[in-house]
C-alpha cells in the first residue's frame, strides 16, 4: 500500500492549501490512529528509506517533496504535544508560534493522565456530597445556593443600573 498519496482526510487545523498537510499524517504514514509511538517510528523509518533523495534516483523533484511530506508527519506524530493537537484539528504546519500551545497541550495531557489515575467518586460520594450540601442550607440561599462561612447573607447587587426605555 502505497500510503504517501492524499486520501483528501486533511485534519481541520492543518488547511487544505498547505502542501503536505493536505493528507492526514497517519495515512501518509500507513498507521492506524491509534499507533504507538514505536509503529510511528518504524513507519517512519521505512518510508524515509524508501523515499530518501540520496537513495531514489527515478525522480528527483517527487522523491524530494514525498521525503519532506514523510518528515512533516513524522515530527508530528513522534511529538505528543503536536499530535494531541492534531488529533483534535488544532495543528497547523505553518503557524510558528505552536510551540506555546504544545508546551500547554502537554501539560493538559499529563493532567488528564493524573486525573484518570484517581478513583473515581461512587453514586454514594455523590449523594452525600449532595445531601451535605442541602443540610448545610438552613434554608437560606446565598450565591449558588450556599451560605457564607460567616452566617450573614449577602445581595447580589447589578453591575449596571437597569436602562430606561426612551
Amino acid at each position: 500500500m502505497d500510503a504517501s498519496a492524499g486520501s483528501g482526510n486533511a485534519s481541520a487545523g492543518a488547511g487544505a492549501g498547505a502542501g503536505a498537510s493536505a493528507c492526514c499524517y497517519y495515512t501518509l504514514l500507513g498507521i492506524r490512529r491509534n499507533a504507538s509511538a514505536t509503529d510511528v517510528r518504524a513507519a517512519y523509518r521505512r518510508l524515509a528509506m524508501k523515499w530518501h533523495p540520496d537513495r531514489c534516483t527515478s525522480d528527483q523533484g517527487e522523491a524530494n517533496r514525498r521525503f519532506q511530506r514523510i518528515q512533516e508527519a513524522y515530527s508530528v506524530l513522534s511529538d505528543k504535544g503536536k499530535r494531541a493537537m492534531y488529533d483534535a484539528g488544532l495543528f497547523d504546519p505553518l503557524d510558528d508560534d505552536d510551540q506555546d500551545f504544545s508546551d500547554f497541550m502537554q501539560e493538559m495531557l499529563v493532567m488528564m493522565d493524573n486525573v484518570k489515575n484517581e478513583k473515581p467518586d461512587t453514586l454514594e460520594d455523590l449523594q452525600k456530597m449532595l445531601q451535605d450540601i442541602v443540610s448545610s442550607d438552613g434554608g437560606s440561599r446565598g450565591v449558588g445556593g450556599r451560605v457564607p462561612s460567616d452566617g450573614t447573607r449577602r445581595t447580589r447587587v447589578a453591575p449596571y443600573p437597569p436602562q430606561q426605555r426612551r
